[in-house]
């Protein structure tokens, strides 16, 4: 394994940002970073994780060792009536093992085809999209504990899973590298499209009973409508969580707006931040190089040219007019180094 000295990580965060590791590695393997973690340690620095750079900003040249963990494996580990139990390393691109996934006929994890990032990166975020989250399929995962050296076991009560939430962004924050990934998926196709239009856009492909790759197309065709290319536009994909709020908070929100988009969730509402940004008057909203993208107020923009400092002041910007507007508060999705 090579470790590379200041090291341009401009092709490795979706915004495009042009900054600098202080020192680079491209890890394999678990030995890969048992030997990247040791050299870090060894210059005092801290370690940072990279998957397919989706889900982060980088805010300035970084006195850090930056790992892309490319632990590429997958396999069908057994198969019963009711489970399908696969696994995959951490460098496994998201999208392209959610289609394998349902190749080998073990489904489930149709309504997350296209969301960016690699299957390591996945658990830390719960992702999720129309009605499905990671929490649902995952069994158990592989970590690095960058302390001991050694790989921990966590069981999906471990992962802590929460809206957007995981115990890797609290207690075991920066201790442990998602090595391996397994699910537990269902051996037979069981829809799920009672979100967004998803239904809609199923059976106009479709008589019958949709087969998963189906499902798994209309979610993509969904969220090309939505989402830009960030090889072409630098985006992250949706920038802020949705909002949860008290019933008290919604009803004095409902009087003033009978349309705003709220969902039951866990005995309180979850809004809309994309439709709290676009009544608020900033969908495809610009500040200089960057901005709010024209079909979805809630991906934002590099235009070009565009540096840390600009997108932070523009994600500050929106959470003020939103918090003034409705008196909701907005966090953000990505992480900032």
């Amino acid at each position: 394994m090579r470790i590379l000295e200041n090291y341009s990580l401009e092709a490795l965060n979706t915004f495009g940002f042009r900054v600098n590791a202080r020192y680079f590695a491209e890890a394999s393997s678990v030995e890969d970073l048992r030997e990247a973690v040791h050299f870090a340690c060894q210059k005092n620095l801290p370690v940072v994780p990279l998957g397919g750079g989706s889900n982060l900003i980088l805010s300035g040249d970084q006195e850090a060792l930056f790992v892309h963990v490319n632990i590429c494996d997958k396999e069908v580990v057994s198969r019963g009536d009711e489970l399908v139990r696969v696994t995959a390393g951490a460098g496994e691109n998201w999208h392209e093992f959610v289609r394998w996934t349902l190749g080998e006929r073990a489904f489930g994890l149709e309504n997350l085809s296209l969301i960016p990032g690699n299957v390591g990166a996945a658990p830390i975020q719960n992702i999720g999209a129309y009605g499905v989250e990671i929490k649902d399929f995952l069994h158990s995962l592989d970590a690095l504990d960058m302390k001991s050296g050694e790989l921990k076991t966590f069981s999906l009560a471990d992962c802590q899973f929460g809206y957007r939430d995981s115990i890797f962004k609290h207690s075991a924050r920066d201790r442990f590298i998602i090595t391996f990934v397994e699910f537990a998926l269902d051996a037979k196709l069981s829809p799920r499209l009672a979100y967004g239009r998803l239904q809609e856009e199923v059976e106009q492909r479709s008589e019958g009973s949709p087969d998963a790759f189906v499902i798994s197309e209309a979610v993509c065709d969904i969220r090309m409508e939505k989402l830009p290319d960030p090889r072409v536009l630098g985006n992250a994909g949706s920038f802020f969580k949705n909002p949860v709020v008290g019933e008290s908070l919604l009803k004095k929100l409902q009087a003033d707006y009978p349309d705003i988009v709220a969902f039951p969730f866990e005995g309180r509402w979850k809004l809309a931040a994309g439709w709290l940004i676009d009544r608020a008057g900033l969908k495809g909203f610009r500040q200089g190089a960057v901005g709010t993208f024209n079909n979805q107020a809630l991906v934002l923009v590099n235009h070009g040219g565009a540096v840390p400092e600009d997108l932070l002041g523009l994600a500050q910007y929106i959470q003020d007019v939103v918090r003034d507007r409705f008196g909701v508060e907005l966090e953000m999705e990505p992480r900032v180094y």
